[in-house]
């Protein structure tokens, strides 16, 4: 029997391109939000982070990278769907 995924369980996914001088301020602004979204580099190279949020937090989430915007710290922000369902996806 094929078990289906209910992709309603997993956290909205986001990727976000910050200037490489604030890659570090953003680390720590997101980590002094507890459990608002877990984040990571996702392309070193081109300062590219990923962004697992969870449901009940994407409207503060989406308030803060909006913040983040305007501030020049990300330079975009993409809602993509969930790497963690994809079966051939590296995680």
């Amino acid at each position: 029997m094929k078990q289906t995924i209910d992709s309603n369980q997993f956290s909205a996914y986001y990727q976000a391109q910050v200037v490489v001088e604030q890659c570090w301020f953003l680390v720590a602004v997101m980590r002094s939000f507890e459990h608002l979204a877990f984040d990571r580099t996702h392309d070193k190279t081109l300062s590219i982070f990923e962004f697992f949020v969870p449901k009940d937090f994407e409207k503060p989430f989406l308030e803060i990278m909006a913040y983040f915007k305007k501030t020049g710290v990300i330079t975009s922000l993409e809602s993509l769907p969930n790497r963690l369902l994809d079966p051939k996806e590296f995680v």
